[in-house]
């Protein structure tokens, strides 16, 4: 029974990574906004689902609006850094990101936030989405996102979406398959991951993990073959010896009857009750393995939870028919160059490698990576407005995983970066078709980039290069240059007529005050965008052998440049789970 409707400018449903981005930047720009979640804490992927180890946009250029704001705050907030693990940069206490999205929520007094609800039913009036009812409450608004985990209002409000896979025949997508098979049939969309978090005890009191029903050690045997078991643990390492458990290599990935996720709610409550048990037994083989000092960590997530994650990191939803549709053409290099070609109505950007999980498979795809920085990172690509747009429905927008894309695009487009900054820019368009009275299809495009690249909060880029600061004085002059000029936009993924000299000495001093170490050392180029560095001074790291990586473009032109075995000075942090050392600043 509805006891209560409220009447919201802007209705956000769910609060995941997407949605809280999105209700944040709607009730920044003005916007009466309502957000509903299912679960006590905001930030999805990010936090709920404790993928503590985000991956993508982490090049110091591509660390803009929302996104770059959090790790702004969980730098100041993280007790000894980020520098954790090493298949990310940044790793940290879910908790802390949890706090840190709840305090930018209660600042905000047009903001009302409910937890603990799921959308039960769409109200719409002809083409138009009107309001959605709760178990005890509605909410009608102007604007409304499905920001849910698996695209649930898409389904409720009878809005097309697909799930599964696109063949080859449908846009020459040159990764699709030809044909459906075994493998489209066994899996439609990718394996979710139930995330448990692991704690080393330090010796062997740590309580026994039980077995969960169907444990079969089989299917973990060489989970950590060719890696060893310390480096397999340091893998999503977070503060306070605790180890994100996440792990896609006869691990924890499970896809066993993934389609029951979206035919029922007990069917779905099945299959996540499965992928927690799968994980549970992962984490008892993890014990069996390397000993009692490994158990579940203590109070990690709320309730009773405690060392699992309140749901499964999901990796695909329902995606929108939207009125572009992302395909993998899309988000790979253009011909000799090493960035995607530009959407004209380009609100987001992404830079991770096209990641497919499907377990005990080996997915070919077209490769998207690129050597930069002493290290691998990826192919920047943009993100279409237009892909959170229903084909014929209004009053209605995506922002989540759940947006207008192929499924093998969305290998790329679901990172968290990602989706957050989709949901900025979702909830910017809804706040602003508000301020017009318009619809979202209505909504000038150019407008709507031109405040998210000017928003006095969380400026966010719009146009991917790899050597334009956020922090130049010229970054939104030569934003809005490559936005109307978007046939001048390099292949090469540099901004030309940049000097890094400029740069180098307007950040000296930031560097310096920063939390960074000054090491002397001898550089070794061992091969393309691949450095080592041995330390002679100080004494205490005399000997220590290191691989060299940055962020930053201009040390990252500075690495590229220098002839082998000479002695440089660099200022920077040492990663001791990764053996990197990650520069700041090069003399």
């Amino acid at each position: 029974m509805v006891n209560q409707t409220y009447i919201a400018d802007v209705l956000v449903v769910g609060g995941g990574t997407g949605g809280t981005a999105a209700a944040i930047q709607a009730a920044r720009r003005g916007a009466k906004t309502m957000l509903v979640s299912e679960f006590p804490w905001l930030g999805g992927m990010l936090t709920c689902a404790g993928v503590a180890a985000p991956d993508g946009n982490e090049l110091e250029a591509l660390q803009t609006g929302l996104w770059g704001a959090f790790l702004q705050e969980l730098r100041h907030r993280q007790p000894g850094g980020l520098d954790n693990c090493w298949v990310s940069f940044f790793s940290y206490d879910p908790r802390i990101g949890a706090e840190i999205f709840a305090d930018w929520v209660k600042e905000l007094p047009n903001l009302h936030w409910i937890s603990l609800q799921v959308p039960l039913e769409v109200y719409r009036q002809g083409d138009r989405i009107t309001g959605v009812r709760f178990a005890d409450f509605a909410v009608t608004a102007k604007i409304i996102l499905d920001a849910t985990e698996l695209g649930d209002l898409l389904a409720l409000a009878d809005i097309p979406y697909r799930w599964g896979w696109e063949l080859q025949s449908e846009w020459g997508e040159p990764s699709a398959p030809v044909k459906f098979n075994s493998l489209t049939e066994r899996y439609p969309v990718q394996a979710p991951t139930y995330v448990v978090i692991m704690q080393d005890f330090g010796e062997a009191v740590a309580p026994e993990i039980p077995p969960a029903p169907n444990y079969n050690p089989s299917l973990f045997a060489g989970a950590w073959d060719g890696y060893g078991a310390e480096t397999f643990l340091n893998y999503g390492r977070l503060p306070g010896d605790r180890f994100m458990i996440n792990w896609p290599i006869c691990g924890n990935d499970y896809g066993q009857g993934v389609g029951r996720l979206i035919k029922s709610e007990v069917t779905r409550g099945e299959f996540i009750q499965e992928s927690r048990w799968h994980s549970q037994n992962f984490a008892h083989y993890i014990q069996h393995q390397l000993g009692r000092r490994y158990g579940l960590a203590r109070e990690v997530f709320p309730y009773t939870q405690k060392a699992f994650a309140l749901h499964p990191y999901y990796r695909e939803s329902r995606r929108l028919v939207g009125l572009t549709t992302i395909r993998e053409q899309d988000i790979l290099p253009v011909a000799g160059g090493r960035v995607a070609s530009i959407f004209n109505d380009a609100i987001a950007v992404g830079n991770y490698a096209n990641d497919h999980h499907y377990p005990g498979v080996q997915f070919p795809l077209q490769p998207k990576s690129i050597q930069w920085g002493g290290r691998w990172t990826g192919t920047p690509f943009t993100i279409p407005y237009s892909c959170l747009i229903p084909a014929t429905t209004d009053g209605f927008l995506v922002c989540e995983k759940n947006i207008s894309v192929s499924h093998i695009a969305n290998g790329a487009t679901r990172l968290q970066p990602v989706v957050m900054g989709i949901g900025q820019a979702a909830g910017m368009a809804a706040a602003m078709c508000v301020e017009l009275n318009c619809q979202p299809r209505d909504l000038p495009v150019r407008d709507l980039q031109a405040a998210l690249l000017q928003d006095n909060r969380s400026k966010a880029i719009i146009i991917p290069f790899f050597n334009l600061s956020p922090n130049r004085s010229d970054w939104l002059h030569r934003q809005l240059y490559y936005l109307n000029n978007p046939l001048a936009y390099p292949a090469s993924g540099d901004c030309p007529g940049l000097s890094t000299d400029n740069y180098f000495e307007s950040n000296v001093n930031e560097v310096l005050i920063s939390q960074n170490k000054c090491f002397q050392g001898i550089f070794y180029r061992i091969g393309h965008q691949e450095y080592r560095f041995t330390v002679t001074a100080p004494a205490l790291y005399q000997g220590k052998n290191w691989q060299l990586v940055t962020l930053r473009s201009h040390i990252n032109e500075q690495l590229h440049a220098y002839p082998d075995q000479q002695l440089i000075t660099v200022w920077g942090r040492e990663n001791h789970f990764s053996n990197w050392l990650l520069v700041e600043h090069l003399s």
